[in-house]
């Protein structure tokens, strides 16, 4: 079952189409505020409306928000149309009309958005400094060099590089080709990392970039080789072909395709042609293409081809070779953990492969498989293979810690302790699993429990006072769709926390609680380093109907909100694009299977509202933990993939610690979304008064029946 992510990207690209709209009575004051000043506007006038803030009987900030307006929120939606029919000349008219006001922007983004190849680097230059630090300034040179490096012209990729700030992956692949092709080979250098040996799918500029930076004087034969034997493993002719060219042992495209058709044929032929480096990169690709289609067939020839070595005097396969071979053999049995279940060969064969040249989805796979199999010193050796900022990460600090613990070496287990404590600092997945190692407990009431944050009238004001967040909140409240209030809202909260302003961030959080919009107020707690509330940034909206269904089915409400912050961060109206709809974004033929068990018909529109969607999911839940052992972390495992997935993925013999289990998940998205959702749940358990430890929710998975 596909999930609605909550869109975390500063520069959405797809709009996120929701009509989730706040309550009357906390909104109409500002509604009043923003219609009132277009209408002043419409008659070419413009204001800053400054007005009093009141405070209601529950301490929630009620009316008369304070912010510039103007025109432009008639004006944005009109334009907006123009923009959808592409209108220019009706554009070049509302950027007169929105001169100088809050949205005045957009008209200007859209029209060059229009056609933005034809656009000239200066062009988009003036327009970021007509509106510095605006997020549609940096949507559009991001995407202006984007275009520009898809269509080859680096130069003027070049000319604008500087005015990006906040690129995504595919963006700063753009800015990297555009200096690797002008000669600043340097600059080009640092998206090396991101790209070099990457082998799992990544933006095509990217890709391009990769297969660019072969011709980077700053790029040894050293780099090339280990950067040849994952395209050959990947099966990427092109790359190849380039690769072994430069590395001074060209491997024809024919030779490829040959063994493509036949790899058998290779086999056969291969102890009979004179030894080469050409022929271990064609080992190693005729290995790969056999290992896509069955691992055990590629292992089984790997085993041949080394006994029959061990008999000759000179060997053909030289040791180089057979590691990246039992790389291979790794690799591919780490992707068949569902359809096969998993195994320890994977442990095994990944410890045959040990040399200094591995790449992060190597390292991570063989991570994974010795926490599976509680292989303590390969969990070590794989974490040891990772580059040095991603071992001081939480997550693999705890598993570092993890392995140590289970040595006889009495100082690694005290070393292990103290990493355990530093993990504790933080509230996370790890955070949480280190307290109980250390016999810490979380406790929401040190983190400001229920209680909203005291914030001023003066900070309020402010909020409306910063033109960012001033945009987002008038789109809310319009018609737009919710991406655009969503990207200014995130640009604004990015902002904030650029200026350490965490007064601001808070201040705006709570406005959005009291609107409704807790999905930004979430993200805003979320995306701070410093700031701490647990009651925005855990919201428990539905209390009364989340508590008494969730009793009802037979379930701890503190994991069905942890289940509807994951799944909608409590956007009533979330919709994924494959269907999944409302607060537990429930798949309509999963809501039908629900509504035929409660001796009900089917409604796609009760499905879909909050009371319905909140009961439906809960007895879902209630449903899933039954079939499931009754265990709380395949039950959330199988809510996201199924459940057949989740009874997949279980030891076939004796049990399994929870956190192995969960850190080997086949799918990196419920991987995470488990973590996610077990975090959400233990601090919802503090919340709710019913505090329990995420090692004992959690508990051990059983073997599967």
């Amino acid at each position: 079952m596909t999930k609605l992510r909550a869109a975390h990207s500063i520069k959405d690209r797809a709009s996120v189409h929701r009509e989730y709209r706040p309550s009357r009575l906390t909104t109409s004051t500002l509604r009043f505020g923003v219609l009132m000043a277009t209408a002043l506007g419409a008659l070419g006038l413009s204001q800053v409306a400054c007005a009093e803030l009141t405070w209601g009987e529950d301490d929630r900030f009620e009316q008369k928000p304070s912010y510039q307006q103007d025109n432009s929120i008639d004006s944005f939606m009109a334009a907006a149309i123009a923009a959808d029919r592409g209108d220019v000349s009706a554009l070049y008219n509302y950027e007169q009309l929105m001169s100088g006001g809050l949205f005045a922007m957009y008209p200007t983004y859209w029209r060059m958005n229009l056609d933005l190849g034809s656009q000239s680097s200066a062009a988009v230059a003036q327009f970021v400094r007509q509106y510095p630090n605006t997020v549609m300034a940096e949507k559009l040179v991001a995407d202006f060099a984007e275009t520009k490096a898809a269509a080859n012209d680096y130069a003027a990729v070049r000319q604008v590089a500087n005015l990006i700030t906040n690129a995504d992956s595919s963006e700063r692949c753009a800015v990297a080709l555009g200096f690797n092709n002008g000669g600043d080979t340097m600059r080009a250098m640092a998206a090396k990392s991101d790209v070099w040996l990457t082998t799992k799918k990544q933006p095509a500029l990217c890709d391009q970039l990769a297969m660019e930076m072969n011709n980077n004087a700053l790029i040894s034969n050293q780099d090339r080789a280990a950067r040849l034997k994952r395209m050959l493993r990947k099966g990427k002719t092109g790359d190849i072909m380039a690769l072994s060219s430069r590395l001074g042992t060209p491997i024809a495209y024919a030779a490829l395709s040959e063994i493509q058709l036949n790899p058998s044929a290779f086999f056969t032929r291969f102890g009979r042609e004179p030894a080469s480096q050409t022929n271990q990169y064609l080992y190693l690709y005729a290995l790969g293409r056999v290992a896509d289609k069955s691992y055990r067939e590629a292992a089984l020839q790997l085993d041949f081809d080394i006994k029959q070595d061990n008999q000759r005097a000179t060997r053909l396969l030289n040791d180089e070779t057979r590691r990246y071979a039992y790389r291979i053999l790794g690799v591919q049995r780490m992707n068949h953990n569902t359809d096969d279940g998993f195994n320890a060969e994977a442990v095994d064969w990944f410890r045959n492969s040990l040399d200094d040249d591995f790449n992060f989805e190597e390292a991570e796979d063989y991570a994974m498989a010795a926490i599976r199999f509680s292989r303590w010193d390969d969990v070590v050796e794989a974490i040891s293979k990772m580059d040095g900022e991603t071992q001081k990460s939480n997550q693999w600090q705890y598993w570092l810690a993890r392995a140590y613990e289970q040595s006889s070496d009495a100082g690694k287990r005290g070393l292990a302790k103290r990493m355990y404590q530093n993990i504790a600092k933080s509230n996370d997945y790890y955070g949480l699993l280190a307290k109980d190692k250390v016999g810490q407990r979380f406790d929401a009431s040190l983190l400001g429990g229920n209680n909203l944050p005291t914030v001023s009238a003066a900070e309020r004001a402010r909020v409306m006072q910063n033109p960012h967040f001033a945009r987002a909140f008038a789109l809310y409240n319009s018609d737009a769709s919710r991406g655009y209030a969503n990207r200014e809202w995130n640009w604004a909260v990015k902002q904030a926390r650029d200026n350490r302003d965490d007064s601001l961030i808070i201040a705006a959080a709570q406005q959005a609680y009291d609107m409704g919009w807790l999905d930004r107020a979430i993200y805003a707690i979320d995306n701070t380093d410093s700031v701490n509330s647990l009651a925005l940034s855990h919201p428990m909206p539905h209390q009364s109907a989340v508590v008494r269904y969730s009793q009802s089915a037979g379930i701890d409400p503190a994991w069905a909100y942890g289940i509807m912050r994951q799944e909608s961060r409590f956007v009533t109206s979330a919709r994924s694009n494959v269907g999944a709809s409302g607060l537990m974004q429930i798949m309509p033929g999963t809501a039908k299977y629900i509504a035929r068990h409660l001796g009900e018909s089917y409604s796609a529109s009760r499905a879909n509202s909050g009371d319905t969607n909140i009961r439906y999911g809960t007895w879902y839940m209630g449903d899933i933990l039954g079939k499931l052992n009754y265990q709380p972390v395949l039950a959330t495992a199988g809510y996201n993939a199924g459940p057949n997935n989740a009874k997949r993925w279980q030891p076939v013999y004796g049990s399994l610690a929870a956190d192995q289990y969960v850190e080997s998940i086949a799918f990196p998205e419920t991987r995470n979304y488990v973590k996610h959702v077990m975090e959400n749940a233990t601090v919802y358990s503090s919340l709710l008064g019913r505090s329990q430890p995420i090692s004992q929710r959690m508990g051990t998975v059983p073997a599967a029946f």
